[in-house]
């Protein structure tokens, strides 16, 4: 049986950087058409920064993409990248 997780360790995977390539953009343009900093658009597609809801839509929308095609919780292991 699967064991339950705190939302500490519920791992969020991303493909804002693959996305926001093929829109040909760069960070700093992405953070200006959703408002926020070009270093908050670093950190979340390395990861280390979970974004708000409301930020997911705003880049969701700027990069044509669905959310299930830009986030997704991940695994540590036997990770499921075909997204």
């Amino acid at each position: 049986m699967s064991e339950k997780k705190t939302m500490e360790e519920i791992i969020i995977k991303n493909k804002l950087k693959l996305a926001r390539v093929e829109k040909d953009l760069t960070q700093e343009q992405l953070a200006d058409l959703v408002r926020v900093t070009r270093q908050t658009i670093g950190l979340i597609e390395a990861g280390r920064y979970n974004p708000s809801l409301k930020l997911c839509l705003a880049m969701s929308k700027v990069l044509d993409k669905g959310l299930d095609k830009l986030f997704w919780i991940g695994e540590e292991n036997n990770e499921k990248e075909t997204v």
